[in-house]
């Protein structure tokens, strides 16, 4: 066999290969070759879409000093638009025409019905969250006793890095149907209360006046809302005062809450206000005298 036979029986035999008809869908056949042109149609789409929204979406919002969140929210459907065209087009280049992608959309309604809905219910959360915007990109959440930051709102979940660094992937229906606590959403700013208890011994205008120099001093305290400084309730051992005052920025609750507690204690020690330990009173009472239970007694 010389090698231009070698030749022409191995290109027949990957042609039959490619040729070969793995199934038919509305009357169209559905080949080897017809698979791998859709397969790299949608590559070729995907490819386009990460360039557009790198290159040309990115920078053109950078320009028009959109928000991170609303930039987010429009590269994300703009993904979404392309991958769509891509795909209507990818049936429509291997032959299969809008009618057989109503077929398809009504095999995979069934296999809905089959265990998928827990993907449908996720990716019209994703949707959701998309387009309503309860919680975005930046935003610090609070969803099933985890806390942290919003990193990407995905097709499926959403991302969120807690504050120990840790990376946790959240279905998007859990914010549809879940209660979330937003502390970012509609307005950054935040409250903090702290309180503290001080001596009865104290002089109560000291008090008040250091606990406003506290929190005026510090640098993230806004001035309007104004800090308010209020004694609470009367406590077995204490005042209980409270010092009430307003950041910009709740991913700082924390930092700024240990910040202020060491102020006040040097505040405090500086001014001689005293904070009591807890206190209890224990009264021991004497033992009533009992009767002796003499044969006199037993006698009478």
């Amino acid at each position: 066999m010389t090698l231009p036979e070698s030749l022409s029986e191995t290109f027949d035999l990957l042609s039959g290969v490619l040729h070969y008809q793995l199934f038919e869908l509305n009357q169209t056949p559905v080949t080897v070759s017809s698979l791998l042109m859709f397969v790299i149609v949608l590559m070729a789409f995907l490819l386009i879409s990460r360039i557009a929204n790198k290159v040309i979406l990115r920078r053109l919002l950078n320009r028009l000093a959109i928000d991170d969140s609303t930039s987010y929210r429009m590269v994300r459907i703009g993904h979404y638009l392309v991958m769509i065209v891509g795909t209507i087009f990818a049936f429509q280049f291997i032959g299969i025409d809008l009618g057989g992608l109503a077929v398809i959309f009504g095999l995979l309604s069934v296999g809905i019905g089959f265990g998928l809905q827990n993907v449908t219910s996720n990716f019209i959360a994703g949707l959701i969250l998309l387009f309503e915007q309860p919680i975005r990109v930046g935003d610090r959440v609070t969803v099933g006793g985890t806390e942290g930051n919003v990193m990407a709102i995905n097709m499926r979940s959403t991302t969120i890095r807690t504050l120990n660094n840790i990376t946790i992937i959240v279905p998007n229906a859990e914010f549809i149907s879940e209660r979330v606590t937003n502390w970012s959403h509609g307005d950054t700013k935040i409250r903090l209360d702290i309180d503290v208890g001080v001596s009865y011994d104290s002089d109560l205008e000291t008090v008040l006046t250091a606990l406003r120099e506290v929190g005026g001093e510090h640098r993230e305290v806004l001035t309007n809302p104004e800090l308010d400084v209020l004694l609470m309730s009367f406590g077995d051992s204490s005042w209980d005062m409270r010092l009430r005052v307003w950041i910009d920025s709740p991913k700082r609750y924390y930092l700024v809450r240990s910040e202020i507690n060491q102020a006040i204690v040097y505040k405090f020690r500086e001014r001689g206000i005293e904070i009591p330990y807890p206190q209890q009173d224990l009264h021991i009472r004497s033992p009533l005298p009992v009767p002796l239970n003499t044969s006199e007694n037993q006698k009478q």
